[in-house]
């Protein structure tokens, strides 16, 4: 099964990176790649671009909670590494959505699904996923589909 675009794209611009002596990037893409590298061993897949799209959101999201961490125990300049990993990573990603356009897709998500409480927040959400992997935080779309529902 041939390599996703997507890995494609990372590794050549890995190989950018290491031509350019950028250590903080290629350390960034090299951590991605890896990370896709043990999802295909673990799981003995040839993961798409869906699949590499989610593994790369994921670690978007552990930097994300590693800053609150830092930030909480007064470690800037570790922070600072995080944010800086999470930058390269978003590179990879497809364009984040902005409020307007992520309301719009849970009002239609609500609607199609007739969800009408919070125990049809289940529905919503697996209609929503799909569409918002790696262009919002999961965790923001949750709190807006309870605000609407709740």
């Amino acid at each position: 099964m041939p390599e996703s675009p997507l890995k494609q794209q990372i590794t050549a611009a890995m190989k950018d990176a290491m031509r350019a002596r950028d250590k903080a990037r290629l350390g960034a893409i090299r951590l991605a790649l890896s990370e896709i590298k043990r999802v295909e061993v673990d799981e003995r897949i040839d993961p798409d671009d869906t699949r590499v799209t989610t593994i790369l959101d994921k670690m978007v999201k552990q930097r994300r909670e590693s800053i609150r961490q830092f930030e909480a125990a007064n470690r800037q300049e570790l922070a600072d590494l995080e944010q800086q990993e999470i930058e390269v990573l978003q590179e990879f990603l497809p364009q984040a959505l902005d409020e307007s356009e992520l309301d719009e897709l849970i009002k239609a998500a609500v609607t199609e699904t007739g969800a009408a409480s919070l125990k049809d927040m289940g529905k919503v959400m697996g209609m929503i996923k799909p569409q918002v992997v790696g262009r919002a935080d999961m965790s923001a779309v949750g709190a807006k589909i309870k605000s609407l529902l709740g």
